[in-house]
């Protein structure tokens, strides 16, 4: 008796090849729509569903497999007396093998002029429910949801006969996988669509893009999974065009100058380390920026990751060349650049598109059994409520450093201070356990060149120490959110200096 496969498929890559190879084995093949017609068309021997249901495709198609005589026969239980006679009663034959993949809803969405109707009519529903009938029923029914996996199920049915119950099962998760991806895809864009801001249950799907040597220790395993659908303006969607394979490390690093270097609209370079900035530098050109950034901390930027957003050429090139980097990140390079850059053999290079906005993304950060879920820290200084709470009002000079430090010090670990000029990073104070020692560490990286530079800080001053130790070094104007009981004192303090103090009335902890 022929054994009876049963094949829908949106994507029919193989579909053709698949259905020959089986029907070479004895099956019977049973199909609908798009796919049934693709097979016609290449000669092969098939059966409409309406055939087996004896019941039409209603509803414009919406049913056709929802059907006791399809999933009767996905469900059965071969052998099992009980069941083989229920189904010879009902005239219902098994089903052997599903191939089955679902409504481009993805895709669907993924396009800009997309409607909310043309949305949801691309969520499949008979697809799905053929597929969980069967990877339910692995133990007789072999799945497949994946055109990669053909070849797998035709080698063992012609070694064999059937597939094996390790490969059922193994067919069986990537299905409830699939298909818990899909309905994620679709709970994420209804509860968008009914505007839920903190639904019940949150569910989010992501795929494998590459499988680590290692995470952030050699001793712990890791993998990258990329969101579908993200921002373009993601490493996850990165185009590498040299180098070694990106680390755990080198991801969450590379992130961080992404991060920062966003921030910008002028020509500007990042460079960071163990995920804080350790150079910023900005200028009337890309070189002039990355030539900063190398000044602020010179012996920092060995070895760390540099992002440019603007295209690098053959003389910034040259300039990147002198010094070890693991990864430099830039919307371009030119084929000088790269025949420059590309003698390091581990160099990796990346391009991606800086013209992408990430507004609106929100934050996954996990914690031992839960899930911690916040917006994105996009604001920015020109939303603020600004004031200058001292008697001095900042230079325009001032100001510019001032702008400088308050874009990068949102994204330096907390407790966090920067000292800047106009131009560059001059000293960083990061994830310090009290504002003070954050002060301290980056007034004395800056140096002799905080005399006239301005002060950054993530979060308010409990206290006037901080203003102290940064009048002491010569600092003229300082920037924080404001907002402490002890307000008062920090004004009084500046002022007794001659520093220029701005309130913003926004905090930029970043834990």
């Amino acid at each position: 008796m022929k054994k009876r496969a049963l094949l829908s498929v949106s994507d029919k890559s193989g579909i053709v090849d698949l259905a020959k190879e089986l029907i070479s084995l004895d099956f019977e093949i049973v199909s609908t729509g798009g796919t049934k017609k693709m097979i016609e068309e290449a000669g092969l021997p098939v059966m409409s569903v309406s055939e087996v249901t004896g019941f039409p495709e209603i509803l414009e198609g919406r049913v056709k497999t929802l059907n006791p005589f399809i999933h009767g026969g996905l469900l059965a239980k071969h052998g099992e007396e009980s069941h083989a006679k229920q189904l010879q009663e009902q005239n219902i034959t098994p089903i052997h093998l599903v191939c089955v993949n679902l409504y481009p809803f993805q895709q669907t969405i993924a396009k800009p002029d997309v409607t909310v109707e043309d949305a949801i009519e691309n969520i499949d529903i008979g697809g799905p429910a053929m597929l969980r009938a069967s990877a339910k029923n692995h133990e007789y029914v072999t799945v497949v949801v994946d055109a990669a996996d053909y070849d797998t199920v035709l080698s063992e049915l012609k070694e064999n006969g059937e597939t094996t119950k390790e490969t059922r099962r193994r067919l069986a998760a990537k299905v409830f996988r699939h298909t818990a991806a899909y309905d994620a895809m679709i709970a994420g864009y209804m509860t968008e669509l009914a505007g839920e801001e903190q639904p019940e249950k949150a569910t989010f799907t992501y795929e494998l893009k590459q499988t680590l040597r290692y995470g952030e220790n050699p001793h712990q395993k890791a993998a990258f999974y990329e969101q579908p659908l993200g921002s373009e303006f993601s490493i996850a969607r990165a185009k590498q065009l040299h180098g070694k394979e990106l680390s755990y490390n080198n991801i969450r690093d590379a992130d961080a100058a992404l991060q920062i270097v966003k921030e910008f609209s002028e020509p500007a370079a990042v460079a960071v380390k163990h995920m804080n900035p350790c150079g910023v530098g900005v200028g009337t050109t890309i070189q002039e920026a990355y030539e900063r950034a190398y000044e602020a901390d010179s012996t920092s930027i060995f070895g760390g990751i540099v992002a440019l957003n603007r295209p690098v050429d053959q003389v910034l090139a040259e300039k990147l060349h002198e010094i070890f980097l693991e990864i430099i990140i830039a919307p371009e390079f030119t084929e000088e650049a790269l025949s420059v850059l590309t003698v390091k053999k581990n160099i990796r290079l990346l391009t991606l598109p800086f013209d992408q906005n990430t507004k609106g993304q929100k934050v996954l950060t996990s914690v031992e059994g839960g899930l911690l879920i916040q917006d994105l820290d996009s604001y920015s200084l020109e939303e603020a409520d600004i004031r200058v709470a001292t008697k001095r009002e900042p230079t325009e000079e001032e100001w510019a450093a001032l702008k400088l430090g308050w874009k990068v010090v949102k994204h330096v670990k907390s407790n966090a201070i920067v000292v800047t000029d106009d131009q560059m990073t001059l000293g960083v104070g990061a994830g310090q356990m009290n504002r003070v020692g954050a002060a301290k560490i980056a007034l004395e990286q800056a140096g002799e060149r905080a005399n006239g530079a301005a002060l950054a800080s993530d979060a308010f001053f409990p206290m006037d120490d901080t203003v102290e130790a940064a009048a002491k070094a010569g600092v003229t104007a300082i920037i924080q959110p404001g907002g402490s009981i002890r307000d008062e004192d920090s004004i009084k303090k500046a002022d007794e200096y001659g520093i220029a103090m701005v309130m913003t009335g926004v905090r930029h902890f970043k834990h």
